[in-house]
């Protein structure tokens, strides 16, 4: 293989392939890199076998056809430190050459057909969805993700395709978070895509997409990149019994308002108390250090008598920081029981903490 391609598309392409890359044992083959011409379209591929990104473009010529790999991380070092013009790759002796004027670098490669294989897009049923509402709906669950839970179906968001609509959920047991979107599917499954797949969906696909899947691969194609990634085996919890049916409480609140207030008393304390008065909320901060601090919105509630809830600020706050609109509701029954966050049509479900 022999390319010459300009410095910026190279490079621009080795970023976005560095998370798929095994990281920790560089003498793996997904520790590397395919590139692949056949003369008109460069093709780059990097997988560390769980997730999985394939980069195309015709802005190169070719002067060779034919594959080669090497080391993503090298490589990208290599192609950050060069000048902003044309560069040349030469597959010599087993040898990847990066040349550029008076610079030289060679690096060892694998052989090509050795690398891992792609799963195929043939015969898999398809996800017609807007790409934006896909990218929106998985942003807004994905703080209620869990990481490194023993429970491993709990390490991603669970995608339920029905017949007339997707739900997209994702909960670390102290909260749940939903979002519910309208749409007529052809099939139905239940999937749990891992949470690094979820973040690294949300960089690559702001255009139109085609989904993919069956029981053990989701895939998303675009017009230049195809993505896949391994699924969660497991049984997600029924998030249809978390859910509260009814409220004895509802309360509409601003989201800067509220937004202001909690991070007054987070100077002090993450774990926050809110006392819903007639016509105010007291916020104050859960501390042993016998460090205090309170601040009061003034709202007119409707709660005939006091209400408590103490709580993780993080989790209303990660809510607030994913919602488009300027008023959110809370809905709760008992102080010690979960209490409800919604907004159009994303809902987070939280546990308080029992004082």
């Amino acid at each position: 293989m022999k390319i010459t391609i300009d410095k910026s598309v190279l490079e621009n392409m080795l970023l976005h392939l560095q998370p798929f890359l095994e990281k920790k044992d560089t003498s793996q083959i997904t520790s590397h890199i395919l590139l692949t011409t056949d003369g008109k379209i460069l093709s780059t591929k990097a997988t560390d076998y769980e997730i999985g990104l394939t980069l195309q473009t015709h802005a190169h010529t070719a002067i060779e056809a034919g594959s080669v790999t090497a080391n993503g991380k090298k490589l990208l070092d290599i192609i950050r430190i060069l000048k902003d013009e044309e560069l040349e790759l030469e597959l010599i002796n087993d040898n990847l050459h990066i040349h550029q004027k008076q610079s030289n670098f060679k690096l060892p490669t694998y052989r090509s057909s050795e690398f891992p294989s792609f799963p195929s897009i043939e015969e898999k049923p398809n996800i017609a969805i807007n790409s934006q509402i896909l990218i929106e709906s998985l942003k807004k669950i994905t703080p209620a993700a869990d990481t490194n839970n023993p429970k491993f179906e709990l390490n991603g968001a669970l995608i339920d395709i029905k017949t007339n609509q997707i739900n997209f959920v994702s909960t670390d047991t102290r909260r749940l978070a939903l979002v519910h979107i309208e749409n007529q599917n052809d099939h139905e499954l239940s999937i749990i895509v891992p949470k690094k797949a979820i973040i690294e969906i949300q960089k690559l696909f702001p255009d139109n997409i085609e989904i993919y899947y069956d029981n053990t691969h989701l895939i998303i194609k675009s017009e230049n990149a195809l993505f896949f990634t391994k699924l969660i085996n497991g049984k997600f919890p029924d998030y249809n019994r978390i859910i509260p049916k009814e409220a004895s409480r509802s309360i509409t609140l601003h989201k800067a308002s509220f937004i202001s207030a909690i991070k007054q008393i987070t100077t002090i304390s993450n774990d926050i108390k809110l006392t819903f008065m007639k016509d105010s909320i007291l916020f104050e901060s859960l501390s042993d250090d016998n460090i205090e601090a309170k601040t009061i919105l003034e709202i007119d509630n409707g709660f005939e008598s006091p209400f408590l809830l103490a709580i993780n600020s993080r989790y209303i706050l990660d809510f607030l920081g994913q919602i488009n609109t300027n008023d959110f509701t809370l809905e709760a029954n008992e102080s010690n029981q979960p209490f409800v966050l919604k907004s159009e049509n994303f809902k987070t479900i939280v546990m308080p903490i029992v004082i």
